[in-house]
């Protein structure tokens, strides 16, 4: 069994006057009237984490870098080692959202000790998974894939609907990148059952976004672009710029596949320029890879795709993301076969 979804990255009275699906908007507002009236370093470190989670989700990196150290100060301030925890995920998360893993990976280890060191259960466990999340986009999946299933296990016992669609997406998206195109498919679709009946609006959006691209690489290409419609209206409700961006992404990889590449170039370019105006490394590089694969579908020269192929593999080699690297080494090879 498990309870609706809820944010723990709202405490004390923030998390009675936010909810896991308050709009960005409303949150900025309200931690930061709470930061100016904060009466205490405690508060304050809890007002300055809501702000750095609603700029991070919102795309605005040097406001939430801004915020996370400030909680992180008043935390340390404060003596309170759990609130310092939090602030360690909140920076740790947005060095990967950044592209900056071997930050996250400091951060977010910094976090895991805090948060063992004083017994702060739910920072420890969100800790962990951001861990187990950065090490899965790099796609080493030996060393995460029983942190993943540790993590839902805990989620499951302690009836935690956020944290059980986010560890079983996780293991749903390495089935997917390692062939198991059922089962993914599967979980995927628990994910959106578990997260439509937790009201979890986000995780439903996310999960929705791994169905449509699963169902793509079976050729359901219709029922795919409709499950991402319907995962853009709940990123457009809530704000979700980061999530909004990759399902952007998502729909020039599913149009890419049916060959329908004029489209695909509309959809890439959409989600290139929302990447870029984030700094969002990551989906940055992915954008330009699906763009120059797309253009190069529509006739673009050969030698041009080429160079580009080449800037995005050291591209994708400093950021540690090693499948999008052997995407590179993919097409490349296409390209010399055709």
């Amino acid at each position: 069994m498990y309870g609706k979804a809820f944010a723990p990255e709202y405490q004390g009275d923030l998390g009675s006057a936010l909810t896991v699906n308050s709009s960005y908007d409303e949150v900025l507002a309200t931690a930061e009237r709470a930061r100016r009236d904060a009466g205490t370093d405690l508060d304050a470190a809890r007002a300055a984490l809501a702000l750095a989670e609603a700029n991070r989700r919102l795309g605005r990196a040097a406001e939430a870098g801004s915020a996370w150290r400030d909680s992180y100060r008043c935390a340390r301030r404060a003596g309170d080692p759990a609130g310092m925890a939090w602030a360690l995920w909140s920076g740790g998360t947005l060095a990967r959202q950044c592209g900056s893993l071997p930050l996250a990976r400091r951060l977010l280890s910094a976090a895991v000790a805090f948060a063992d060191a004083c017994g702060e259960r739910l920072a420890h466990g969100y800790a962990l998974a951001g861990l187990a999340e950065t090490g899965r986009i790099q796609g080493d999946y030996a060393a995460v894939a029983d942190l993943h299933e540790q993590l839902l296990h805990e989620a499951r016992t302690h009836g935690e609907s956020r944290h059980m669609v986010w560890a079983m997406s996780g293991i749903a998206q390495m089935h997917r990148n390692t062939g198991d195109h059922h089962k993914a498919l599967e979980l995927f679709t628990e994910c959106v059952r578990i997260a439509s009946e937790a009201d979890d609006a986000r995780g439903r959006a996310w999960s929705l976004r791994g169905m449509a691209d699963v169902l793509s690489l079976r050729g359901e290409t219709d029922r795919a672009l409709a499950l991402l419609s319907e995962a853009e209206a709940v990123c457009r409700e809530l704000e979700l710029a980061g999530a909004l961006a990759y399902n952007h992404k998502m729909r020039g990889n599913v149009l890419f596949r049916a060959a329908r590449y004029e489209q695909a170039c509309t959809a890439y370019t959409c989600a290139l320029r929302a990447f870029r105006g984030m700094n969002e490394a990551r989906g940055t590089a992915l954008a330009r890879l699906g763009l120059a694969k797309a253009r190069s579908r529509r006739g673009r020269a050969p030698a041009a795709t080429l160079r580009e192929l080449a800037e995005l593999e050291r591209e994708f080699e400093r950021i540690g993301l090693r499948q999008a690297q052997q995407s590179v080494v993919t097409f490349r090879s296409e390209l010399a076969a055709a």
